[in-house]
Formats: structure tokens, sequence, C-alpha cells
């Protein structure tokens, strides 16, 4: 496939290859100043070595330059003896190497002691998976094809090459980057260097050879722009961390399939001074500044909840701990109170505390949780549930019996033998639940196919607007919505899965806003128990949907997460505050007061 010139830079590094099935391969420039040279390059995986060898006193010595010359730094010591050792301890088995041997004296003199010498190790011209290539000074290109056939040539050219053996002797085409561009890998390049440089490679390539740029900058956005223009051989000095790179774009580099409609909300009550009637708050487990940035980028540059006016920041740490989890950033949220990692609903001193369905339940609000973890999942149970161990599940579950809670969705639950005597009416359709004029029903979702289908990525959606229906009689309500899995797959360093969950929560918040312009006196509370994974998006491309994501840990953040409001006193939630402030400020535009 051929690139398009394209004439704007926002548009250059569309990639070329969907889901990074091409050939491309790593080069380790420079491998003689590693320190184990020949080893180095091999463990790290690349497909192949250079080495810059001088002819001197009859001997092959490697260096970059002549003053750089040491007497036991020979071709043979540091790469063809450890080449044949490979070979013999079967390193090599199906994987192929490319030894480019990059002339710096007189081209015949040292090619004709490069053939001798090779000629000792029969087992490396001989293999069928090593393939010598002779770079730098080299003969004419007629001159090609009157060497041994274990000898190929690098040609430095974009000039066809009519005569078949010649063409047969060619093993890659190399050149310059510089002869095409000064970008130094940082930013993008420009849209005329850009133009200058996919010509060069697709002429290149016209040839039938895989291709290689060398004096190319050395950094992940160079190697990502390579790869996405269709460099067959990536250029390093840095072959560990390269390899790593690339090899791992085909799981970072991801398109979005599944879509968000974004609600425009008609803002004629949002931020009106009075006591709301109704609160929803929304929880996106994991879900951070950058998963959420992530989502928008890959849904056409928008979301529903990009559209709220009110924006703060919450800071998450726990009582106990830089990093909370979501036991402790749950409780502190539903109790107002900073608690220890892993205590549901308690004290650092393990004291039952109260939460926000107890006391609305109270004040005679209809209260409910909707999640896509179980139930007894730390986030959900900090709002029902008063155990000092998240890992207490069937205590928590039994806690559903005294539990002020009118409603419950979530996912099966293995403790659900403990559930079924808490007085709950349990649901098989969602559907049905926003008619149901029962006095406390649940509902598990239909977790029998967990593939991205469109029903999987609404579902949270449809329980959020059948609990709205559901808990919207005659008395006031408070519904907490977990889209919980953003924070699965942030744990899994999958950024496919986490952009999916973000689009399932977002059509949920649409479900909420859209009520709320309805009712015109609920209040809308959205925002994260904390950041999953490190998450950071160096690239992506917004007309293809396209994330590149690079974690940087499997585990919690201790990043401040946003938090967006929507409805009568919106305003309260602006500025940056600490997680438990968000108790305080809800029970403060509700005018109601507890004694903590």
């Amino acid at each position: 496939m051929r690139l398009l010139k394209l004439p704007i830079v926002c548009l250059l590094f569309i990639s070329v290859y969907a889901g990074y099935t091409q050939e491309f391969k790593v080069h380790s420039h420079n491998d003689y100043k590693q320190n184990i040279p020949f080893w180095k390059a091999l463990g790290a995986e690349v497909q192949s070595v250079e080495v810059d060898v001088f002819y001197k006193d009859g001997k092959l010595l490697v260096a970059h330059e002549q003053n750089e010359i040491q007497e036991n730094s020979t071709l043979a010591r540091l790469y063809l003896n450890p080449l044949q050792e490979a070979i013999a301890l079967g390193l090599l088995n199906n994987k192929s190497l490319q030894l480019l041997i990059a002339v710096k004296s007189n081209a015949h003199k040292t090619l004709n002691a490069i053939v001798a010498e090779l000629n000792e190790y029969p087992a490396i011209i001989n293999a069928d998976n090593v393939k010598i290539v002779i770079s730098g000074n080299r003969p004419d290109l007629k001159e090609y094809i009157d060497y041994p056939d274990f000898i190929f040539f690098d040609y430095q050219s974009l000039q066809p090459v009519n005569n078949t053996k010649m063409l047969e002797k060619i093993a890659l085409v190399s050149l310059s980057f510089k002869n095409y561009s000064e970008w130094n890998g940082k930013g993008r390049l420009t849209s005329q260097d850009f133009i200058s440089v996919t010509e060069a490679i697709n002429k290149a390539h016209a040839l039938n050879k895989p291709f290689r740029f060398w004096a190319t900058p050395d950094s992940k956005s160079a190697w990502k722009a390579f790869v996405d223009m269709g460099v067959d051989y990536i250029n390093t000095d840095m072959p560990n961390e390269c390899v790593t790179y690339v090899t791992s774009l085909k799981d970072r580099v991801v398109q979005n399939s599944v879509f968000s409609k974004v609600y425009y909300p008609n803002f004629k009550v949002d931020q009106a001074k009075r006591v709301p009637k109704n609160i929803i708050l929304m929880i996106g487990d994991g879900n951070g500044l950058t998963q959420i940035s992530s989502t928008v980028l890959a849904n056409n540059g928008e979301l529903s909840l990009t559209q709220l006016k009110s924006l703060g920041f919450i800071k998450t740490q726990s009582a106990d701990d830089f990093t909370t989890d979501s036991a402790g950033a749950g409780t502190a949220i539903a109790t107002g109170q900073k608690t220890n990692n892993r205590a549901i609903g308690t004290s650092k001193k393990g004291v039952p505390i109260l939460n926000l369905t107890e006391i609305l339940s109270e004040k005679g609000f209809y209260t409910g949780v909707i999640t896509t973890d179980e139930i007894t999942g730390a986030t959900p149970s900090s709002f029902y549930a008063h155990r000092t161990d998240r890992g207490m599940a069937a205590e928590i579950a039994s806690d559903l019996k005294i539990s002020k809670l009118k409603l419950f969705i979530s996912q099966p639950t293995k403790t659900v033998k403990h559930i079924d005597d808490a007085g709950f009416v349990m649901k098989t359709d969602i559907n049905t639940i926003g008619a149901s004029v029962d006095e406390k029903i649940g509902a598990w979702f239909d977790h029998s196919n967990e593939n991205v289908t469109e029903s999987n990525v609404q579902k949270l959606a449809l329980a959020t607007k059948n609990g709205i229906s559901y808990l919207n009689k005659e008395k006031p309500f408070f519904l907490m919505v977990e889209g919980a899995k953003i924070d699965s797959y942030g744990h899994a360093n999958d950024i496919k899965g986490v952009v999916t969950e973000s689009i399932s929560f977002d059509r949920a918040v649409s479900e909420a806003i859209k009520f709320a312009d309805e009712d015109g006196n609920t209040l809308v509370v959205i925002t994260a128990d904390h950041e999953t994974g490190g998450l950071t998006i160096p690239q992506g491309n917004v007309v293809r949907h396209e994330i590149e994501a690079d974690f940087t840990t499997h585990d919690h953040t201790g990043t401040m997460v946003p938090v967006f409001a929507y409805g009568p006193m919106s305003q309260e939630f602006q500025g940056v505050y600490e997680n438990n402030e968000i108790f305080d400020k809800l029970l403060k535009v509700l005018q109601i007061t507890v004694k903590k």
C-alpha cells in the first residue's frame, strides 16, 4: 500500500499497516559500542546487527574510527565466534539474523579478507537463517556477482537495477536519513520532509527489497514514525528499548470500533442555586484524566461527559497510603472520612461509619447501587457495608440484609447464597426494572458473553436508565453508578478494554444527564476513585479513532482525578479538594447536616 501525500501535518502519521502486521525489524547500529556487542543484540532479539570493520596488518578489526582500533577487537572474537556458538546452541532456531559488515577500509582488500575469514566458519555461511551483508565501502554494483553466494550487499541508491543476478545479490536498500530531513525525533516531521521521506521509501520498495535509514533520530517518536511509514529495518543504538517498543505496538495501538453518541445538555438548570431533589453519583473505577482523554480522542474528539461546565479535581490518597485502593477511595467518597486501604465503610480504627445511602434513606430518599463489578466489590460495597477488609465477601454480602438499598444491579457474585434472603426481588431482565413496583429489587448482568458487543457496551446505560425509572417515584433518590471494568483493563494495561469500557460508562453518563435535563431537579456528579495503570497517550489519530497507549504500572497511581458535575448546585464541585469532600459537598447542596 502506498502512502498518500497528505497536505497537512496533523494527518501525517496515519498507520499504513493496520494492526502493525508488517514485517518490520530492528537493526542494531553501532553495535560494537555495547559492552557485550553480539550477545546484547541477540538477547534483545534484533533481526540485524551492524559491525564496522577495518583491515589492518592482516587482521579484521572492529572500530568506527581508525583511532579507536584495538588489537584484540577482532571480527572473529567479537562477532564470528559468538555467532557460531549461537548457531551451535540452537539460539537462532526459528529466527533470522542479518550481520551487516560495514567496511571502513579499502573495499576490495577488506572484502577479500572477510570472505577468507568467513570460509573458516562453515556453520555460519551454510546457515539458511543467517545473511552476511556488506555495507560501507563496497565494490561497484556490477562486481557484486563476483563474490560467493553467501555474500550479499547493502545497496545505497534508488536507481533501478535491471540485471537480475545483480539484484539477487542485494539484501536491502539503505540511505542516510539526513539527506531527506533534519528531524530530531521530537514532535513531527514537516509536511515537506514527510513527502520527501515517504517518496524515498516508496522508491526503495519499488526494488522489492527491504529498506533502512541510517543517521536517524533515535527515540520512541522516531521509531513509531518509521514503522508507520513502512521502514523495514528500524535503525537504533538502543536495541533493547527499541525492540520492546516496536514489538509492543500491536498491543498498545488500537483503533476504536464502538462509540458513545454525544448528548448535548440544555444547561437550563445547570448551576442553579437551589436544592436538588435527586443525586446521581457516577464513579468510573480507575478512570483518570488520561483514560478520559483517550476515550475522547477515540470517540471523534468528544464525549457527553466533556460537555459539562462544572469541573474539579480530587486528591485520592488514603489514610495509610499514598496510593489508594478502591476500598479506601470508595469509603472516603461514601462516608466523608479517609480510611485505610482495604477498609469498607469503617474508620482507621475499624469502627463503622454512616454512608450516604444510610444517611439519605433516613431523610426519605430511595437509594440504589449499580455496578459492572460484583455487588460485593470494593467500590459498591462502600455504599452499604461495614467491614474491616474488602476480602470479607461473604460478610459484605450479608450486609445487604440490613442495608437501606432499594435497588442493586451487578455482575453475578459468588456469594449469592448470602443475598438470597436479603429481601430483594431478583429480576432476570433489566428492561423490566424501570416499571417494577416491588419494594426492593436486584438484578444480575448477563455475563455469558463478555466480548465487545453492542449489548455489552450498552448494558450499563440500560441499567442506569431503568434504575433511575425505578427509583424516581414520589420520594427523592440517590443512585451510585460504577463503571468498574475501566480499572480491570487498566491493571491489565489493555488500552482497547479501557477505551471500550469508558465508552460504556459515557453512555451511562448520557442517560443520567438526559434525565437531569428532563427532570430539572437532579444533580449528577461524575468522578473516579483513582487512576489505574499510569496511562499516557504519546500519539494517536482522531480521524482514525486510533490511540497509542503507554502504561507505567499495573497498579493504581496517586494522581488526581477529575470531577464533573451537572444540575442545580453543580458549581459546588469545582476546584481542587480531597476525595472525602465529595460526601461533604453532596450533603451541603442537599442542606443535610450530620454529626461525624
